[in-house]
């Protein structure tokens, strides 16, 4: 264990990563399609040797343990490590570039989940390493949040930490001996690998029971735990367990609106028990509110054409729009089998921009979940609340403690920063796609998507949806780097690039 925590963090990434290809290899073996046995295998072997030549080498070495060389290694895994995952993909397919193979894997990697092959041209084995490319993309964040992001007041603990983004506050850290970053990012995989994988494993165990092939269900169940949305069959619409197998995923997708379950607040002056957490309540009125609304909508609009005494297709465009609502809003992207019969029942289409507007909040701090996240979004809304409160009472006093002057002062500050931040991306970006001739529409969808990391907005979100497929080489490399920006986040990547922080 000492000599894992001595190897740099990207090397021992690399030689866990080509370990892993030996899952899909079996798959494919038990299958009886040796070519894709083959392409993993060899790729595994060869990762491992390389990479153990390597730690061999640098084993004895002293290697820099600060945290901001941990977050660069942590930017450099997510543009290197999917050129890796990509060999043995490409491999395998045969029918596709190198590039096309890359960026499906900076794709599963960074949970986005967008997709350019139809489910039918991939093998098993295939889809199952693009689901768990994806599982070990949400596992690596999980782990980052509270090891890397945490200490460096990053990732959204910027808004109740006592640091500013980028200064290290290892206070806590220090005091159970584990200052050094290497160490708190081994002690964080010990506490949170178990959860993250027996939470998968418990997932996986009941959408079998629920109907669905072993394939389908280990792929949903590590879609639904990293966020990433990717599955064999095009999403739960597609799945044998139909409305069981939606409710059992359903359940788990609230994982994705709090940060307690995970990780604790650092620099804060209390944990809040999960009622508490004004993060899970956000999430919990968005989830109720978005829906209702939506399904009162398409209510009236039932009217029009008499359907509206038809409650049992009512009852499954509620549910379609609960589930869907809170999928985005997780940044999931699975799309209920019960969406389109909204549509059905009321004639009126779901507008894509309420999707995109759910996948730009996001979901908890410290979770796999993209998009602003909630708790700035909270940040910004008690800032906005005690505005309105002075307006109408000048010489009121706001509420005491230092987590609240802390997230109504500077994080609020902070979080409008960084939402401006976001902004002004998506205005970036999207003109950079319009240079590939691509619409406002999609190009302002391809955008969002990636920064929000939910693939599955593309095809749902637009009203002709671009296809993936016929992007340009260029188009495809901005895309995946808009993907690895919105994993990151572009206050990281500010911090990685001040000279304050590579002084220490």
């Amino acid at each position: 264990m000492d000599t894992l925590v001595r190897l740099p963090l990207l090397l021992l990434l690399t030689g866990l990563s080509s370990a892993s290809m030996i899952l899909p290899a079996a798959v494919a073996l038990a299958e009886q399609q040796y070519h894709d046995a083959r392409s993993f295998f060899y790729a595994a072997i060869v990762g491992i040797v390389v990479t153990t030549l390597i730690a061999i080498a640098m084993a004895t070495r002293q290697h820099h343990r600060t945290a901001s060389r941990q977050l660069s290694a942590l930017m450099l895994a997510f543009v290197l490590l999917p050129a890796i995952f990509a060999v043995p993909f490409h491999e395998a397919v045969r029918t596709t570039t190198f590039l096309n193979a890359f960026f499906e894997m900076v794709s599963s990697f960074t949970t986005t989940g967008a997709t350019l092959f139809e489910p039918a041209r991939l093998s098993s084995s295939e889809h199952l390493w693009r689901a768990q490319v994806g599982w070990m993309g949400g596992l690596l964040m999980w782990v980052a949040a509270a090891a890397i992001l945490a200490p460096l007041t990053l990732g959204g603990f910027e808004i109740t930490a006592r640091g500013e983004p980028g200064q290290s506050v290892d206070a806590g850290a220090a005091r159970r001996d584990m200052s050094d970053p290497a160490q708190r990012m081994m002690v964080s995989a010990r506490t949170l690998v178990p959860i993250y994988a027996g939470l998968t494993l418990a997932l996986w165990i009941m959408l079998m029971v629920a109907g669905d092939t072993p394939l389908v269900a280990i792929s949903h169940a590590m879609s639904a735990m990293a966020t990433s949305g990717i599955s064999p069959v095009g999403g739960p619409s597609g799945a044998a367990s139909g409305l069981a197998g939606e409710m059992i995923l359903f359940c788990f997708l609230f994982f994705a609106l709090s940060r307690l379950t995970f990780s604790s607040d650092t620099g804060a002056a209390f944990r809040p028990r999960l009622k508490d957490d004004p993060e899970f309540r956000m999430g919990l009125v968005l989830a109720g509110l978005v829906p209702l609304l939506l399904f009162l909508r398409h209510w009236i609009a039932a009217f029009d054409i008499g359907t509206e005494q038809n409650w049992l297709q009512g009852l499954g465009a509620l549910w379609g729009s609960v589930f869907t609502a809170l999928s985005f809003l997780s940044t999931t992207g699975f799309v209920s089998q019960h969406w389109a019969a909204a549509q059905g029942w009321s004639g009126l289409p779901t507008p894509g921009l309420i999707l995109m507007g759910l996948a730009i909040v996001g979901g908890g701090v410290a979770t796999t979940a993209g998009g602003v996240k909630l708790l700035r979004i909270y940040a910004l809304y008690l800032a906005g609340k005690r505005e309105l409160e002075r307006l109408v009472h000048p010489h009121s006093i706001g509420r005491n403690g230092a987590l609240a002057r802390r997230m109504r002062r500077q994080g609020a500050f902070i979080a409008w920063v960084f939402f401006m931040l976001f902004a002004m991306s998506i205005a970036v970006f999207s003109l950079i796609f319009s240079l590939f001739n691509i619409d406002f529409e999609n190009a302002m969808v391809l955008t969002i998507a990636g920064l929000t990391n939910c693939g599955p907005l593309i095809p749902f979100a637009a009203e002709v949806p671009v296809n993936l497929v016929q992007l340009g080489p260029g188009a495809k490399l901005v895309l995946a780097g808009v993907m690895v920006l919105g994993r990151l986040e572009l206050m990281a990547i500010i911090v990685l690039l001040t000279p304050d922080i590579w002084r220490d």
